[in-house]
């Protein structure tokens, strides 16, 4: 199987080495806004795409194919350990959903910490379909849910604002909530593990809803269960990233974990302001992000310019990878993305001004 090489901006800059230009990709840059994926969906059900290995690796490489970004991301789904543990996941018009969501402790003591190749093999076969496309010429990104998220889902059932379930539980039985945290984390770290063995380059690990939670809940519920998975990918032998949304108001706390850790990467939202992020994780840490994924929509001229704006803000630093401040929205046209990657990869530092 190739591998990538140290000449990956990607990987030069997760390791805040020198490198000739910033490097771009994406969240959720393979999905329902390409005309590929479109097509591979309108003939097979979503759980079913995730779970084949080639349709999955069609899709995951369209972006690289179709934009030319500097890594691509697994296609698959953060509620996939989930189903390997015991839960039923459906997935209907209006998104995923739980067949049968955790009420009590007796549900949580239910659940299993699936062995990763044997429940979840076929995300493995992913990786090592997208190695072969891909053939070296970009770093593979495996990816998981972190336990708050994953728990909110679970306790939840489906897509909620508030994840009232499992704030109730957070309050009323917070050891029940470590319970199952603790069952996710473990479950969670086996899979990244063998997303490393099967081929991917880098991880991320996403907290879609930590930000929520409040100042105490949010150092016991999201940020501890982060830690815990990245200790366990410690010595895994790839640059691992952290991405919380919502969670500005602790980057501090979110630093305090690098250092302690030796994280590679800190992905931010949108809502935090470069100079901020390099305040208090530059030096620490590469940066990930953070330009709002609804600037996509701005006329073309307009989003190049907040293109460079932003980049400027991280004035070339090493550590800097350009990506959203959240996932890509469906409706964005296809044009402007490659133009946000146009100028990303013309860029240079010092240009702006020059």
């Amino acid at each position: 199987m190739s591998r990538i090489t140290e000449t990956s901006p990607l990987l030069a800059a997760l390791a805040r080495k020198p490198h000739e230009r910033t490097p771009v990709w994406f969240m959720r840059q393979a999905g329902r806004y390409l005309p590929g994926y479109q097509a591979v969906r309108a003939k097979t059900e979503f759980l079913t795409l995730c779970k084949t290995p080639e349709l999955a690796a069609e899709v995951t490489v369209e972006p690289l194919e179709t934009f030319g970004v500097d890594a691509v991301i697994i296609f698959s789904d953060i509620l996939v350990p989930l189903e390997a543990m015991g839960l039923e996941v459906v997935f209907g018009d209006r998104g995923p959903s739980m067949g049968d969501p955790l009420r009590t402790r007796a549900d949580i003591d239910r659940l299993r910490i699936p062995d990763p190749v044997a429940e979840t093999g076929f995300v493995m076969d992913v990786i090592r379909a997208v190695q072969d496309r891909v053939a070296g010429r970009v770093p593979v990104i495996g990816f998981a849910g972190a336990p708050w998220t994953l728990a909110c889902y679970a306790l939840e059932g489906s897509p909620s604002r508030t994840f009232a379930a499992a704030k109730q539980m957070l309050y009323r039985a917070p050891g029940d909530l470590h319970a199952l945290m603790e069952k996710i984390a473990d479950t969670v770290t086996a899979y990244l593990r063998a997303q490393v063995e099967a081929g991917a380059q880098v991880l991320q690990l996403f907290d879609s809803w930590g930000g929520m939670l409040a100042h105490e809940a949010f150092h016991e519920f999201s940020l501890a269960y982060c830690r815990r998975i990245l200790e366990g990918l410690d010595g895994c032998g790839v640059p691992r990233i952290l991405f919380i949304k919502g969670a500005g108001t602790h980057l501090e706390s979110i630093a305090k974990l690098v250092r302690e850790t030796g994280t590679e990467c800190v992905a931010i939202d949108d809502g935090i302001p470069p100079a901020r992020a390099r305040q208090v994780l530059g030096g620490h840490c590469a940066i990930q992000g953070n330009l709002p994924p609804e600037a996509l929509f701005a006329p073309v001229e307009d989003l190049r310019r907040r293109t460079r704006e932003l980049l400027e803000a991280f004035r070339g630093e090493p550590g800097h990878v350009f990506n959203l401040g959240h996932g890509i929205t469906p409706p964005t046209p296809i044009p402007h993305v490659r133009a946000v990657v146009e100028e990303v990869q013309a860029w240079r530092a010092g240009s702006a001004s020059e």
